[in-house]
């Protein structure tokens, strides 16, 4: 069964020059206690198509969809109240930066028990008490201590620790991790990953991993989602994209890791080129441009998505029976 369902979604961001459409028409799901990876470059819409179902974009966005549905319940039309309730009660979401996230200006047991108040209705002590053992659940060393200090007294891999106990609270069915390894350095990052793995094993929550480091994601997740330009340009789960992807974008990103075996002084493969302007999104493939296999169709019509597998779905011109056969060797 499905936890979250998203039909159609559509997102733009009205500015002074122009009209920003940053997610075009993507459809995806999250079965239940499924870990799902949404990877590509920054900019290619991860971020804004997981703070679009949860309703967190500024008063500029416009969003439209045919159904988002989230645990049996249709939640596209809710109300920024009814949003509220869902949101750390069923919803947790791990911010990108705990710098930014986490207010200067309280404790950590007051952004720790605050929601614990509004969703569980706990007195102060049964909070205060909660708080500890989530502080406990997450690996924080001396937690009665760390309540009483404020995210500057904390170090990076300490406040991202926060975050989660702060994100599964209130035992959410869904865990949104939003970069959640982003500027900790190697030892924090396997770390955070590890803790997060537990917390999915021990509470059986779906996981949507959002990054741009394909490390991260095959030791993390089931299935991939693969953007690009705002749009999903492959998906299939982690052996179909690791060792038969077909896309060019993904064979990109796939030649960017560094190997294990790879030899003194060999460098990696970039993917040439910028993104694409998205306040004037092409006509046809978005990443047509950057793509050493590009034919004329591509930068007149967005591809199809075609059916590789039951999980397996690629949007690529290279995909039609005439088009030429390249591998990502080639």
């Amino acid at each position: 069964m499905n936890l979250l369902e998203v039909k159609n979604l559509n997102t733009s961001f009205h500015i002074g020059v122009g009209t920003v459409q940053a997610v075009r028409g993507i459809s995806f799901h999250v079965a239940q206690g499924e870990s799902l990876g949404i990877v590509g470059e920054s900019g290619s819409g991860k971020s804004v198509t997981m703070l679009s179902v949860t309703g967190l974009l500024p008063y500029n966005a416009e969003i439209s969809s045919d159904s988002i549905t989230f645990d049996g319940r249709e939640i596209s039309g809710l109300s920024k109240k009814e949003m509220r309730k869902l949101h750390g009660s069923e919803i947790g979401m791990i911010f990108q930066d705990p710098m930014t996230s986490l207010n200067p200006l309280f404790t950590v047991e007051n952004q720790l028990t605050e929601p614990l108040k509004i969703h569980r209705h706990m007195d102060k002590a049964s909070a205060r008490e909660k708080a500890l053992a989530l502080l406990r659940q997450v690996d924080i060393p001396n937690p009665e201590a760390r309540l009483k200090q404020y995210p500057h007294e904390l170090s990076g891999g300490l406040r991202q620790r926060v975050m989660i106990a702060i994100a599964i609270a209130c035992a959410p069915k869904l865990i949104i991790a939003d970069e959640p390894t982003t500027a900790l350095d190697v030892t924090i990052q396997a770390q955070i990953l590890e803790l997060l793995q537990g917390l999915k094993r021990d509470s059986r929550a779906s996981i949507i991993m959002i990054t741009h480091d394909m490390g991260v994601i095959a030791s993390m997740c089931s299935r991939i989602l693969v953007m690009y330009g705002g749009t999903i340009c492959e998906q299939g789960d982690v052996r179909e994209i690791f060792y038969g992807a077909r896309h060019p974008y993904t064979w990109g990103l796939l030649n960017s890791i560094p190997k294990v075996h790879q030899k003194r002084g060999e460098k990696l493969v970039p993917i040439h080129g910028t993104p694409p302007d998205m306040l004037q999104p092409p006509a046809g493939c978005p990443f047509a441009p950057r793509c050493r296999y590009c034919m004329p169709v591509c930068r007149a019509y967005m591809p199809p998505e075609t059916a590789l597998s039951e999980t397996h779905r690629v949007a690529c011109h290279l995909m039609h029976p005439k088009a030429p056969k390249v591998t990502r060797e080639d």
